[in-house]
């Protein structure tokens, strides 16, 4: 079904923001095809975006309908069970972190596949991680993380410059891509517990 390491973590990350953008919606009391779009939106919304800039086009979830299947079958899967997976504990915090550090390394592979500056694949991955957040957040009327004080957009900068190095160094492209995948979720569940910031700017 997957032909290498790199689909597999897109499936995932897919499979992570349509959970997290299916609970958003769901908090919001939105109707099903409300929570659909939801989830569908904070999907693809950042490789979107990517694909966009670099001129893939059509965007990737154009070229293969599975990406599409897969978000359906997730978002409605979540709306049915959604009380079995808040027995789990499993939060919508969780899944957002999960989704942020395997679409930043999707990102981060596919600027590195088109020959692009390390500094453009950098960026590249922190607009797939983020960006479908962002059009979540700003559908949902609520002010996207990326802009409040909680750190977020950096740690997918911070995961970037460290894969950058682990391939520099030579070590091994799919472990790369787990050392930093994990790197970026648990560096994440930190900043948050520590509830690490920068601070406001004032005027």
């Amino acid at each position: 079904m997957f032909s290498n390491t790199s689909e597999i973590i897109e499936i995932l990350g897919t499979i992570a923001f349509a959970i997290s953008g299916t609970f958003s919606a769901m908090q919001r009391k939105l109707d099903v095809f409300g929570v659909l779009i939801i989830a569908f939106v904070t999907s693809v919304g950042g490789g979107t975006i990517r694909d966009l800039l670099i001129g893939d086009t059509p965007v990737a979830w154009m070229r293969d309908v599975q990406v599409c299947l897969v978000i359906l079958v997730t978002s409605v899967a979540a709306i049915i069970f959604k009380t079995y997976i808040r027995k789990l504990k499993v939060t919508l915090f969780l899944f957002d972190s999960l989704g942020l550090g395997l679409f930043t390394v999707v990102g981060l592979q596919k600027g590195i596949n088109f020959g692009l500056n390390p500094g453009i694949c950098i960026a590249l991955g922190t607009i797939t991680g983020c960006f479908g957040g962002i059009t979540r957040d700003i559908l949902l009327n609520t002010i996207p993380l990326i802009f409040r004080r909680e750190i977020y957009a950096t740690v997918c900068i911070f995961g970037g410059v460290v894969y950058l190095l682990l391939l520099y160094f030579e070590i091994n492209t799919d472990i790369s891509k787990f050392i930093v995948i994990a790197l970026i979720v648990i560096t994440r569940i930190i900043v948050v517990q520590k509830r690490l910031s920068f601070p406001r700017m004032r005027y």
